[in-house]
């Protein structure tokens, strides 16, 4: 060995040493990195889930909900917790049942633009047809006793809040229906009533 040889060695050594002990804080670092991230998916935190379908603009009770454990990691804010439910809140969209709640589909009465009407349809309502359905009215203006003209869509985007089927041969097969609609929709909805317009419903995107 030179004296060249016996002078590099030593230097050799402490990279070798600084290699292995770099080595072991990547691996350490790591595993502390897995375990934080499997502790994280594990933390649940209470959140609201809906026992019902609830439809837009219909206020949101206590007994409208129960709380889950859920874990949500950073979308937390996303859903609503408990004792965070304003009072009188109501839903902006439908919430199924079973569904979180989410806060962007929560609102103050006040800004709401939706409002239920009862219609009542000449024909029967399909059973696809329930709480929550999206669905388009349809209406045919009465010409004379017995007679109707070609039906129109009078709302595109009905979300129906309740229906009752009526299957009695009285009944003639037809159906009440509870539906959320917009505010503006109103007025020709409430006059398509009033003139005795044939009103029958479909699912959304059946009729065109």
């Amino acid at each position: 060995m030179t004296v060249a040889d016996s002078v590099r060695s030593p230097r050799r050594r402490v990279w070798g040493d600084a290699r292995f002990l770099l080595g072991i804080v990547l691996i350490v670092a790591s595993i502390a990195g897995v375990w934080l991230v499997v502790a994280t998916a594990r933390q649940t935190s209470p959140a609201y889930a809906a026992t019902r379908a609830i439809v837009p603009g219909e206020a949101i009770a206590p007994g409208d909900l129960r709380v889950v454990e859920v874990a949500l990691g950073q979308l937390g804010d996303s859903y609503v917790a408990p004792d965070d439910l304003a009072e009188g809140a109501v839903a902006t969209r439908t919430i199924a049942a079973g569904e979180l709640l989410p806060a962007s589909a929560v609102a103050d009465p006040v800004t709401v633009s939706t409002t239920s009407v009862v219609i009542r349809t000449s024909a029967d309502v399909p059973a696809s047809i329930d709480e929550g359905a999206t669905v388009e009215l349809w209406a045919a203006p009465l010409l004379e006793r017995g007679t109707y003209d070609t039906p129109r869509i009078l709302v595109a985007d009905a979300v129906v809040a309740a229906v009752t089927r009526d299957d009695s041969a009285i009944g003639g097969g037809s159906a009440a229906l509870e539906l959320v609609i917009a505010r503006a929709d109103v007025a020709a909805t409430l006059a398509a009533i009033a003139d005795q317009s044939a009103l029958s419903v479909v699912s959304a995107g059946a009729g065109s």
